[in-house]
């Protein structure tokens, strides 16, 4: 009778589901799987760590919106990868996770890598299982997927015994079982969308706020039409950002410009009705007296997860449902009404947007010390839209958000609830290798950069030709920032670094290198990290005095208004005019 290998079950049921590419760090208990990839021509970007490896599984995913996939060893494999699986359920990131494991054989008598992995992981995963019958591996990668990508999404693991995956097995004894989709057609009911519609046809100043939920429903064509049918602007967290483009009138890339003094002082106050699609009330929404939606603003809600609405806060309007999908019956619903211009609202928060991407223009035009405003500004204006943007550190990934202009979801990575660093490179790497014809650049911290450097070897081994960016002020600029307001400028601890060399670092990898110490120097540097061809770093050395504002309001327990004295900063008008 013919017979399988556990390996070959495992990959085939991986391709069947689209699956082209992995991320891995080799160990004995894989090599059936590694094997198996290499038959079928899955690609293998092998890492130098772990975290890094389930990293850019998650990255795969924010730049594609379809899970990623990633290889782990048993034990150290396994615990090295939890704050990647971390990261990922945080985020709410579909993500498959598959590690090898001790032999069952060999169970409760201490071998080598022996530990409860699956215990380990269930607390932050939606699934995590065992397989103990290698006619089963198939099976369980199925029913792993479809808990990965039904439903709110986020991270599944399985793990395989070494015993199990080098048992072959009857091909008569694997079940046969053929991808299957979950059908995402979840909408609400009819009235409920009609209240929907009734709050927004009387709405003056209405808002959109787009979350993860609203990109990995593939809601952006939808949410596209329907903010042009509505003219409702849309904000977006960082899993959605651009999914209307930036560049115009109705795209917006932070929830909090729709409580802008700028914008409700154009428009005679802040929004009154705001529609959360796909979006958590949570620290990037704001809660309690320090949340983006306004007291007094009505609420709308779509989220898939029915216990997700009215988490923090009451709701006027609940619709449980697909977002993609709610929106369809929404603009079949709202045919033949009439909604308003919103012209002054719209105004004052164009008004907004250009302002806060200023805002910083005096300080960063000086060429020495460089301001970190003005390294965002530089990788904004290269990529001019055309490319994706990774984000990775503390004040480091806020000075980029306030420069970026994103036109597409997925063009935006950065971390999220579990403010994780040193995902900057990670996800780089694996946003080049799901869309190899873009431009991909990464901005970190000089903290960040140092968690995950390493994978500069991974990137040139494997030719992904991604620029990196290091602001390097020379610390935890977040932290010192934050020591200094509150216990002064003599009192920093922990939280210095050196003028590190970073270039040099990836240099000795292989990587295209640059030093730069004027702000002239950093826009032609770019431009030939890009032409170069080359995984390639920029080690940009900054202003270690500068904190962002966000720092210091950190330290202070609130978000100071108007005009401020910042340490180091000086005067600051929070609000900038006209």
């Amino acid at each position: 009778m013919p017979t399988m290998e556990p390996g070959d079950l495992l990959v085939r049921a991986l391709v069947d589901h689209g699956v082209r590419e992995v991320f891995a760090l080799s160990g004995g208990h894989l090599d059936p799987i590694f094997q198996a990839c290499m038959d079928h021509g899955v690609r293998i970007i092998d890492t130098r760590h772990e975290a890094a490896a389930v990293h850019m599984a998650d990255g795969y995913a924010r730049a594609t919106g379809k899970p990623g996939v990633a290889f782990v060893t048993a034990g150290p494999g396994v615990t090295n990868a939890v704050t990647g699986v971390a990261n990922a359920y945080m985020d709410a990131i579909p993500l498959i996770c598959i590690a090898g494991r001790s032999p069952i054989r060999d169970d409760d008598h201490l071998p080598l890598q022996g530990m409860d992995q699956v215990a380990l992981m269930a607390p932050i995963t939606k699934f995590a299982r065992t397989v103990l019958q290698p006619e089963r591996i198939a099976e369980y990668l199925v029913m792993a997927w479809r808990q990965a990508t039904s439903g709110r999404p986020g991270p599944v693991f399985l793990d395989i015994p070494i015993d199990v995956l080098f048992t072959p097995t009857s091909e008569a004894a694997v079940p046969k079982l053929s991808r299957h989709e979950p059908d995402r057609r979840s909408v609400p009911p009819a009235e409920a969308i009609d209240s929907a519609l009734d709050l927004l046809e009387r709405a003056e100043r209405p808002a959109i706020f787009a979350g993860g939920g609203a990109f990995f429903s593939g809601a952006q064509e939808e949410l596209r039409q329907f903010a042009a049918m509505t003219s409702v602007p849309v904000f977006a967290n960082a899993k959605a950002r651009g999914i209307v483009p930036e560049w115009s009138r109705l795209g917006y890339g932070n929830f909090a410009l729709a409580s802008s003094p700028l914008a409700t002082q154009a428009a005679g106050g802040p929004a009154d009705v705001v529609m959360l699609l796909g979006a958590r009330v949570g620290m990037f929404t704001g809660t309690g007296p320090r949340s983006f939606i306004p007291p007094g603003a009505k609420v709308i809600q779509v989220d898939i997860e029915p216990e997700e609405i009215g988490r923090s806060r009451d709701v006027d309007v609940a619709l449980a449902g697909d977002v993609r999908d709610t929106l369809r019956v929404m603009m079949d619903r709202a045919r033949g009404r009439t909604f308003p211009d919103h012209a002054a609202w719209l105004d004052g928060l164009e008004q907004s947007k250009k302002m806060l991407r200023a805002m910083n223009d005096q300080p960063a035009s000086r060429e020495t010390p460089i301001h970190q405003s003005r390294v965002a500004r530089e990788i904004a204006d290269a990529l001019a839209g055309d490319g994706i943007i990774v984000a990775d550190g503390g004040e480091t990934s806020i000075w980029m958000a306030e420069q970026a202009i994103v036109l597409n979801a997925g063009d935006w990575l950065s971390h999220g609830y579990l403010g994780c660093l040193g995902v900057g490179i990670p996800f780089a790497i694996a946003a080049k290798v799901a869309h190899p014809d873009r431009r991909v650049i990464a901005i970190l911290g000089d903290g960040s950069a140092g968690l995950n450097i390493a994978e500069f070897d991974t990137a040139v081994r494997h030719k992904i030709p991604i620029v990196v960016v290091v602001n390097n002020d020379q610390g935890w600029g977040m932290i010192r920032h934050g020591q200094r307001t509150r216990y002064g400028s003599d009192r920093v601890v922990g939280a210095e670094l050196g003028a590190t060399r970073y270039d040099l670092v990836a240099e000795g990898f292989g990587a295209h290198a640059e030093f730069v110490t004027t702000a002239s120097e950093i826009g032609p540097a770019i431009k030939r990290a890009l032409a170069s061809g080359k995984t390639a770093c920029i080690n940009v050395i900054t202003d270690p005095d500068q904190p962002h504002m966000t720092s210091v309001a950190m330290a202070k327990g609130s978000l100071p208004e108007g005009e401020v004295e910042l340490p180091y900063y000086g005067k600051k008008k929070l609000v900038p005019t006209a």
